[in-house]
């Protein structure tokens, strides 16, 4: 019996805490363009260093990888593939920027996913590059020197319908004004990991249909900052989140919870990332304690004192406690949360 389709539960199976993450992500997506507007210059260097780190990153949790030194030359025009993997570096960088480009004009649909597919691996000359797969696929990993299958996808006679009915069932749920387009876009993503209609590429494919799917609702962060490459700096965790959430899938009794989640996390951190970025144009010249005032109230996400110490090198953790406790009797910041998990957040 196939997998059945269908997103309309997220208008209701929705957990607190993945509500009120998202409420702050939003929260600064509304503030971005003020920055934009005002620090043209910074959000140039950020967009070429954005595409050189999504090259690098989503391959590299395929291990597909080259030099730092090929990176740069690959991400920046360099066409000729020295090896197979830069062949596949190649490919992906080439649908990147597609999508950084012209993601207005490209419609989510069966034609342009096979499209996308055919383009990531024209460079290596896949013979099952633009066509579903034909073979099973399996997902699996090392335990104790053997290898164990974790998840069985769908088979290749149900790809390419499975593919048709989530492409309706997000269409129908992208209607639905209550249904938040955070939720719905990874939840997708999560139902094309357990598909893996590809024989190969559905890794990154996923990763490039994330990139897309969030410019058409709205959310260019990507464009800033490597999406890609956060998830590589939390590989671990994005495979548990994965295995979480597949459990069960093919009875149609999975969670997506831990993989919304950990996405929306991802989300997140990517506008920290953003947040650092900025705070770097601070002048350096500037007190200490100043310094720490303006990186909490620069800052459109709430920081933890060890984001601060991590940032403020030279700034010892006793100044840091003092200037925190003098803006909050100001009323210049809130403090979310206690102790170690305490986070601050300008008012």
């Amino acid at each position: 019996m196939m997998r059945k389709f269908d997103y309309s539960f997220l208008e209701t199976q929705v957990s607190s805490r993945l509500l009120n993450l998202i409420a702050i992500i939003y929260d600064v997506k509304g503030k971005e363009s003020v920055r934009l507007n005002t620090n043209p210059s910074l959000f140039i260097k950020l967009k070429k260093k954005a595409i050189r780190d999504s090259i690098k990153g989503s391959n590299a949790i395929e291990n597909i990888r080259t030099t730092e030194f090929r990176i740069d030359e690959i991400a920046f025009g360099d066409n000729k593939a020295l090896t197979h993997s830069e062949a596949e570096i190649i490919g992906y960088r080439n649908v990147l920027n597609d999508i950084h480009n012209y993601n207005n004009a490209i419609i989510l649909d069966k034609t342009s996913i096979l499209s996308m597919h055919g383009q990531l691996l024209d460079v290596v000359k896949a013979n099952n590059r633009g066509q579903f797969k034909n073979e099973p696929n399996y997902i699996s990993e090392k335990r104790g020197g053997k290898t164990i299958v974790v998840f069985v996808p769908t088979a290749p006679k149900e790809a390419e319908e499975s593919i048709d009915q989530m492409l309706v069932a997000f269409n129908d749920a992208s209607h639905n004004p209550n249904i938040n387009p955070l939720l719905l876009i990874f939840s997708f993503i999560l139902d094309f990991l357990c598909v893996h209609p590809f024989d190969d590429g559905n890794g990154r494919m996923s990763r490039l249909l994330t990139l897309l799917l969030l410019y058409k609702f709205g959310f260019d962060i990507g464009k800033y900052i490597s999406i890609e490459n956060t998830i590589d700096e939390y590989k671990d965790e994005y495979y548990a989140a994965l295995q979480a959430s597949s459990l069960n899938w093919h009875e149609n009794k999975n969670d997506y919870e831990p993989f919304v989640l950990f996405m929306i996390q991802i989300l997140y951190r990517c506008y920290m990332k953003l947040d650092m970025n900025v705070f770097s144009q601070i002048d350096k010249k500037m007190s200490k304690s100043k310094r720490i005032e303006m990186l909490l109230l620069n800052s459109f996400v709430p920081i933890s004192k060890k984001s601060i110490c991590d940032n403020l090198p030279d700034v010892s953790e006793e100044l840091i406690e003092m200037t925190l406790s003098k803006l909050l009797k100001e009323d210049k910041i809130i403090k979310i949360g206690t102790y170690k998990n305490a986070m601050y957040y300008r008012k």
